[in-house]
């Protein structure tokens, strides 16, 4: 598979499973290395971002993807993904402007893992 479409299925699966469950994202984070940054907050090991992502301050959210990048890494077969969209919470009028960063590595399995997660609201 060529990297845009690893990229494309990622963020697609990503942004699906977050808005149904985000509990189901917990597999994406399998090291005990990966960290999130959400909104300046560093939460490092996949428990610690899995309670992280399972206790967020709204139950459900609508994404809507408007630009996605990728490039490879210097890690063997690993990418940066840079995310782009807005964001609708439940019971909010307007959606949230947001930015979101994914350096994917691979498994020996054959698919990929999140090493590194940075999120961000754009206020403006």
């Amino acid at each position: 598979m060529d990297a845009d479409a690893l990229t494309k299925a990622f963020v697609e699966h990503y942004y699906t499973t977050f808005d149904n469950d985000g509990a189901g994202l917990v597999n994406l984070y399998q090291q005990d290395s990966s960290m999130l940054s959400f909104e300046g907050q560093k939460i490092q090991g996949a428990k610690n971002i899995a309670t992280k992502l399972t206790s967020l301050p709204f139950n459900q959210c609508v994404y809507s993807i408007t630009t996605v990048d990728c490039q490879p890494s210097s890690a063997p077969n690993g990418m940066l993904v840079l995310v782009s969209g807005n964001v609708q919470l439940a019971g909010q009028q307007h959606a949230l402007k947001f930015s979101q960063m994914f350096h994917l590595l691979p498994t020996p399995q054959g698919s990929c893992y999140v090493s590194n997660d940075i999120f961000r609201l754009n206020y403006g």
